[in-house]
């Protein structure tokens, strides 16, 4: 699992930081930049994360002069063994050297049509380059110039925002979100992967500028939002994203969960607040991207089956079905995969209140057999989503499911190795049906199959040939078919 950082930053002496590019790639950045009489500059994520002590293997360069020129020319120092990518539209190269990736840019400054996050660049210093950067913490400079090697440029203070844990733009947040809108997302993506705060002119910010979000692509979004979901505690961006009026713009479904109905003296949990408890309860056991999608998703369509029932209070029948339904939908808006990840997202919300209805009733081998077959290599995962989804306040009852819970686990481990339901096809097949019967494709077939895996799966006999060929004969006797060949059991 991912570390949360909500330790003060690491504090280093111009001895200290100058140690920590005592590397022969930085090196020969210096040699090289110095040979083409240009000034050179770690910048970015790598010089901020070695304050928070964070790993980093990906280095980004500024150059007052041309990027491509240092990097063709950085490369040719390196020799065969780097691999040079030039971006001659971006004005941009990179250089792949073993594990690590050196990203070459010139100093720049920019300029923003209202309506493209694409900016108009012109060439321009180092000062120009870090006025355009997104955060004060994203804008520290290291030269790898030889007589200024290891020196820090901070012109904004962004080693003192990172000891107050603070997230906050270089120049005025307006402009800074206004001219890239995604920025607003990086913002709180920053503020949830660092546990920092955001400063509250920048926030301010955020709302005002709210509808720019509009320009950006779903792609990128949805980029941001993983990044988001998989940070240590991600109900910490969920609820910056509704705060500042953008969780609506991007995923709408998620904020009709908010809010709590009294009737009669009886409410309902407010289901987006738990949503979110059931993400970071998962995020504590896993890093795995989309069964965390599946939590944040797996009550999304309690608003649409809410209901109020006089004798039982608030309903939500049948919510995981329709849930399921939504979810393709909620992916092709954000341009998420519309594979197997989604198809395994969908199961999961699909499935996610089977364990819980078994817990609750006695644990039946005919029932944990259903489960079994149905979720198949997902059963694992659907009973963490499960255990996660457990957020009562009544301790007791809490505990009951969660020993309940391990009762189903154990009988899931007891049944797969006795019966081996898990992804299993009924041992007679088809193709036997239709040889045995004289049939052709058709209901009766399929009547059989089901009539053959329902006894299975209830244990009226066990997962082996013999026995469902005895089952299938007697099955078909009582639909009137005939067997038009003769069988002897092995």
């Amino acid at each position: 699992m991912p570390p949360l950082y909500t330790k003060i930053m690491i504090e280093l002496t111009p001895d200290e930081l100058k140690q920590r590019f005592n590397h022969p790639l930085f090196e020969q950045l210096s040699v090289t930049a110095d040979e083409l009489q240009i000034d050179c500059y770690v910048v970015g994520g790598y010089v901020r994360d070695l304050f928070l002590a964070r790993p980093s293997k990906d280095i980004d360069v500024v150059v007052v002069g041309s990027g491509i020129g240092m990097a063709e020319a950085f490369a040719r120092r390196l020799g065969s063994g780097a691999h040079l990518s030039v971006f001659k539209t971006f004005g941009t190269a990179q250089v792949k050297y073993h594990d690590t990736e050196i990203e070459f840019v010139g100093a720049r400054k920019e300029s923003y049509q209202h309506d493209s996050r694409k900016p108009i660049v012109e060439d321009g210093t180092l000062e120009d380059d870090q006025n355009r950067r997104d955060f004060t913490i994203n804008a520290l400079a290291v030269c790898l110039n030889r007589k200024r090697f290891g020196e820090l440029v901070d012109p904004f203070d962004g080693l003192e925002d990172m000891r107050e844990k603070t997230i906050r733009t270089p120049l005025n947040p307006d402009i800074t979100f206004s001219d890239d809108p995604l920025r607003m997302m990086r913002c709180i993506r920053f503020a949830t992967q660092l546990n920092f705060y955001i400063d509250d002119d920048t926030f301010e910010s955020l709302c005002r500028n709210r509808e720019r979000i509009n320009i950006i692509s779903r792609e990128r979004i949805a980029d941001e939002l993983n990044k988001i979901i998989l940070a240590p505690i991600p109900s910490k961006g969920f609820i910056d994203l509704d705060r500042s009026g953008l969780l609506p713009l991007i995923l709408p479904e998620l904020v009709r969960l908010q809010g709590v109905e009294v009737r009669n003296g009886r409410a309902h949990k407010d289901n987006f607040y738990h949503t979110l408890e059931v993400l970071d309860n998962i995020s504590r056991h896993t890093d795995n991207l989309w069964l965390r999608w599946a939590a944040l998703l797996h009550d999304i369509a309690k608003p649409a089956t809410k209901r109020w029932e006089p004798k039982q209070g608030w309903t939500f029948h049948n919510h995981n079905f329709i849930g399921e339904k939504m979810v393709p939908v909620i992916f092709r808006s954000l341009k998420l995969p519309m594979n197997e990840k989604m198809k395994y997202v969908q199961k999961l919300v699909s499935l996610h209140m089977r364990p819980i209805t078994i817990a609750d009733e006695e644990v039946t081998d005919s029932a944990v057999r259903r489960l079994l077959f149905e979720a198949g290599d997902d059963i694992d995962d659907l009973m963490t989503l499960c255990e996660a989804d457990i957020t009562s306040r009544n301790s007791e009852r809490k505990q009951r499911f969660l020993k309940n819970f391990q009762l189903v686990r154990q009988k899931l481990k007891d049944l797969e190795e006795r019966d081996r339901i898990r992804n299993f096809q009924p041992p007679v097949d088809g193709e036997e049906i239709m040889k045995t019967f004289g049939l052709q494709p058709g209901r009766e077939v399929g009547q059989l199959k089901s009539a053959i895996k329902d006894a299975i799966l209830d244990g009226v006999i066990p997962n082996e040939h013999d026995a469902a060929r005895r089952f299938m004969m007697t099955q078909a006797q009582k639909m009137g078919l005939n067997s038009t060949l003769l069988y002897v059991e092995h």
